[in-house]
């Protein structure tokens, strides 16, 4: 059998650049949108450390007296506050993923063809779009 040789290319330095910094854009973008997402305001009163140790507190009393299913409500009541709490204690620095964002999103929008109103709908807020330089208009 007469295999032929494949004819092995290298990528240019330019091309290697392009492909860092592609990704580099990617993640910035991706970090932000990430955490936009998970410090979205939710519905209603905002719960403090205080409040849910306070609840910690009073799912302990009510563990002693609660039938199994009760208490099996209980127990996931409690590793979800728990895990609130502990959610709460980390803060995410929006500045400066927000920073890396206005560098990097005109860029990845003119690549991929993201329109501000696909932004907006993401939950971009407009004044962050105007500082990465994308307008209503943009495509």
């Amino acid at each position: 059998m007469n295999a032929k040789a494949r004819k092995t290319t290298t990528m240019s330095d330019e091309h290697k650049a392009a492909l860092a910094e592609g990704r580099n854009q990617g993640r910035a973008v991706r970090n932000y949108l990430e955490a936009l997402e998970a410090n979205k305001p939710k519905r209603g009163r905002r719960r403090t450390t205080d409040s849910i140790r306070k609840r910690l507190d009073a799912i302990e009393t009510e563990m002693a007296d609660a039938n199994p299913v009760k208490r099996l409500q209980l127990v996931q009541e409690r590793l979800d506050l728990t895990a609130e709490l502990d959610a709460g204690d980390e803060s995410v620095d929006m500045e400066s993923l927000e920073a890396a964002f206005v560098d990097a999103a005109k860029p990845y929008s003119e690549r991929k063809g993201i329109t501000y109103a696909a932004w907006r709908e993401m939950g971009v807020p407009a004044a962050t779009l105007k500082a990465a330089g994308i307008g209503r208009g943009a495509r």
